[in-house]
């Protein structure tokens, strides 16, 4: 198909428009079909029914053997939920969490990262957040600690924990998590059935009927962002044609931001994205769920100092300078992936990122600190990353709570070079 034959107005509606279906898509794909007490949403397996107001956690790191999600973090375990506010607020409530970091993004149906529960923004204090949405004019019930205004009726809850072992700190998450609920103000549990209308194991380019018809719903309880305007509905038949190119033009047009030293930065969003509909539309194909770059960063690299691919038949060393350490409010670390599946590489010493909390992290006397990425050990005293032996790989920086220099595109991000 050439450009000419795509409609260039109703592939205007496509970009603008992406975002709301790859997010009931995603509804689709991480709600749950089992409430612990009230068991399933529909008997049929094949159902769209699922579960919202209702939380689900991850209790371990990934690893090698987690296949389901690329790019994954070694860092953290997550919370999910989604929220459903057509029949009133929803209040999360959490427990104490201590000194650890964590975070519960919220993001509207358009994939605006538009607020957060948590260290950086609510503390680590216990809490109840009430969450409404726009139509709701409700007195707030005491026992409050914070309100947010969503502006649809749709909101994803995306969390992360902290976790420092695979033991005695992930069993202390783990209860952490188990005091997480979605609750109505009253205290009554605020989980309902909702047909997701999809079925999430397609991934591809939808078709035109099925698009206006979940668009269009989903219109009705998410309205479009305040400065837009939609002209909706498209031509099933202009629609058919556009779809198709646009998706695929969506997942080979991937231009981030240049970073320098051979780093560049896929996500670059506060809280909204504002009128760049290109843009949106492309963070929602490739990396949806996308968090504020306030909360967190992730600088990528996939060359050398030279511009040539990262490999790992060859050996590199990645090397801060004194006095120019990553700078983060939180924590940072550097994760290694195969450019094949874009996963982690199982290695002899089960160690698939490295940062400032690896236990063991040696500086060098002038207080720089050296990071080895290859596939051989290269011998006591080194900050080892292992690299894939013979295989093209990519590493990812993850800076939780960034600091002005990075957040400003002020920091000088060191090459990778090879040794």
């Amino acid at each position: 198909m050439t450009n000419a034959a795509i409609p260039r107005g109703c592939e205007d509606v496509v970009k603008q428009t992406l975002p709301l279906f790859e997010m009931m898509r995603m509804r689709a794909a991480t709600t749950a079909r089992r409430h612990p007490v009230l068991g399933f949403a529909a008997p049929d397996p094949a159902s769209a029914m699922r579960w919202v107001n209702q939380f689900t956690h991850t209790h371990r790191r990934l690893g090698p053997q987690d296949r389901e999600v690329v790019s994954p973090n070694n860092d953290t375990v997550y919370s999910n939920a989604w929220l459903d506010l057509c029949e009133g607020p929803v209040v999360i409530e959490t427990p104490d969490m201590g000194e650890r970091y964590w975070t519960l993004g919220l993001l509207d149906a358009w994939t605006n990262p538009f607020a957060y529960v948590g260290r950086r923004t609510t503390g680590n204090r216990p809490q109840r957040t009430l969450v409404h949405g726009p139509g709701w004019r409700g007195a707030v019930p005491s026992g409050i600690t914070q309100t947010v205004a969503a502006p649809g009726d749709d909101v994803w809850l995306i969390g992360r924990h902290l976790v420092e072992d695979d033991g005695e700190d992930a069993a202390r998450v783990r209860d952490a998590q188990r005091a997480m609920r979605l609750v109505r103000p009253d205290g009554s549990d605020a989980a309902m059935r909702v047909d997701t209308w999809l079925d999430a194991r397609d991934t591809g380019a939808p078709a035109a009927a099925p698009y206006l018809a979940i668009v269009s719903a989903a219109l009705r309880r998410n309205p479009v962002p305040a400065g837009e305007t939609l002209a909706w509905p498209p031509m099933e038949a202009e629609l058919a044609t556009a779809l198709p190119a646009v998706y695929e033009r969506l997942r080979t047009g991937n231009r981030p931001h240049d970073l320098g030293g051979g780093w560049a930065i896929p996500v670059m969003v506060k809280t909204h994205w504002g009128d760049d509909h290109l843009t949106r539309a492309r963070i929602a194909r490739n990396f949806i769920g996308a968090l504020g770059v306030e909360e967190a960063m992730y600088p990528t690299a996939e060359v050398d100092a030279r511009g040539a691919p990262l490999d790992g038949s060859r050996r590199y060393a990645l090397r801060f300078a004194p006095g120019k350490g990553l700078k983060v409010g939180a924590f940072w670390s550097l994760t290694m992936y195969r450019r094949s599946d874009c996963l982690f590489v199982a290695n002899p010493i089960d160690r698939y990122s490295i940062g400032d909390r690896t236990p063991g992290l040696r500086h060098d006397p002038d207080g720089g600190l050296v990071i080895r990425l290859q596939a051989d050990d290269p011998g006591p005293g080194a900050n080892w990353l292992p690299a894939p032996a013979g295989e093209p790989f990519y590493v990812v920086l993850r800076l939780y709570q960034p600091h002005a220099d990075h957040l400003e595109l002020r920091f000088d991000y060191p090459p990778i070079e090879p040794v």
